[in-house]
């Protein structure tokens, strides 16, 4: 029998599963006291909560756990396949240009409240912004902003970038874990109240409404019972495509690397380019998309997106493990920082949906495409409606692609800010 915590995967694993398994067999209770706590509280948020709980009171031990390893590379691309089978991309390009201005907002709100949140900590407390060198504060702060924008591989490339001294770097890491997680546990708790927020937004949402009936619709008409084959096809294209996800990401990102400087430096602009997860999640959405194209997209009706969702709220649930509730107040300056810095980027999204009448959905993803990338974007798009996964994809790639020349001009900012 395992001490705890638990490190063995298999025991965490069956934990998170129980996690799954408790807030959906409560929130199918029609009456009661779960009844109303699902009324305030999203399933989604608590499928993230309670792992999260877990790992805060030492019963699992997230850095010894490979579950969100395999859920990021294995489940996340095989979700991504069964949600974007049925995409419509005419209807997609339908939603317009607001989704592109909501994510633009989103990135110049990282861009910006970096260095603003420097000099309002720095008023009443300069020594949390200070730092000489390699130790200086502005420096790890930029590979929040890289993780803020595009993803993991940004982060990384700012890493090496700015060469913040790696000791303090796992404080940087939690920084970004608890705000960004703060974050989307706020636009989660949103969700249930979209109809409202659009109101006040003065949103037209009949684009988004016409795309998810035209989805709905396409579903109703090819439901069917689904049979031993259907899960088996399924499971064929899913995986088949997250094995050709991989190789080809691989091989593409080595090549890339290979014969292009600006990629294989890690000190270029462009070096988030040479990630091979970042072209495993583009060439497993491609996948779908071409999928889209055959009877293969039929497969909706046997209940291929639903399918993905449950790949999606396992990775939900590895997501959540790896937050330590217990750690947030750990170095409140600097938490103080990323709260500011996320409230700005939350700000400026919020008053340009009001000035565009965007809706919340395009803000919602908009944000989730800068500061969660490629593993929370879907997330939050499929809890507006499972049609909507693919908007969320498109974006989160996109962030990939401008996280490290946006992140580089942030820090450079947060440096004049940090002396001024």
């Amino acid at each position: 029998m395992d001490q705890l915590p638990f490190t063995d995967d298999t025991v965490i694993f069956g934990l998170l599963c129980l996690c799954l398994g408790f807030v959906f067999y409560t929130s199918s209770i029609a009456s009661g006291f779960w009844s109303k706590f699902y009324t305030v509280v999203p399933t989604v948020l608590m499928c993230y909560l309670l792992p999260a709980i877990l790992a805060s009171v030492g019963i699992v031990d997230e850095a010894s756990s490979q579950t969100y390893f395999v859920a990021s590379r294995y489940l996340l691309p095989a979700a991504l396949i069964l949600m974007t089978l049925s995409i419509d991309l005419k209807a997609i390009m339908n939603l317009g240009s607001k989704a592109l201005i909501m994510f633009l907002t989103g990135t110049a709100g990282i861009i910006i409240g970096g260095p603003i949140a420097i000099l309002i900590v720095s008023i009443f407390s300069p020594e949390t912004v200070g730092g000489n060198g390699f130790d200086a504060v502005w420096r790890g702060l930029a590979t929040i902003a890289g993780s803020w924008i595009g993803g993991g591989a940004n982060q990384a490339a700012m890493l090496e970038v700015f060469q913040y001294n790696q000791e303090k770097y796992g404080g940087m890491v939690l920084i970004d874990i608890v705000v960004a997680n703060l974050w989307m546990a706020i636009i989660l708790l949103g969700v249930g109240k979209t109809k409202q927020i659009d109101r006040w937004l003065k949103a037209d949402t009949s684009s988004i409404e016409e795309l998810k009936q035209k989805v709905s619709t396409h579903t109703e008409k090819i439901a069917r019972v689904t049979s031993l084959k259907d899960f088996i096809m399924m499971l064929f294209y899913a995986f088949t495509g997250v094995g050709l996800a991989h190789l080809l990401g691989f091989h593409f990102a080595d090549f890339l690397q290979n014969n292009f400087e600006v990629v294989r430096n890690p000190q270029k602009i462009l070096s988030s380019l040479g990630s091979d997860f970042l072209w495993m999640v583009v060439f497993a959405t491609a996948i779908g998309i071409g999928l889209s194209f055959t009877k293969a997209k039929n497969y909706e009706g046997a209940g291929a997106s639903k399918i993905g969702g449950v790949f999606i709220y396992i990775l939900v649930a590895t997501i959540g493990m790896k937050m330590d509730l217990g750690k947030v107040l750990e170095n409140p300056g600097l938490i103080v920082i990323g709260l500011i810095w996320i409230t700005i980027h939350a700000g400026l999204l919020i008053l340009v949906a009001k000035l565009i009448k965007a809706p919340y959905f395009f803000l919602a993803v908009g944000s989730q495409a800068n500061v969660g990338g490629a593993a929370s974007a879907p997330v939050v798009a499929a809890e507006f409606h499972p049609s909507l996964t693919s908007v969320g994809i498109l974006l989160a790639v996109f962030g990939y692609v401008v996280g490290t020349a946006g992140a580089y001009l942030c820090a450079l900012l947060m440096e004049v800010a940090s002396k001024v």
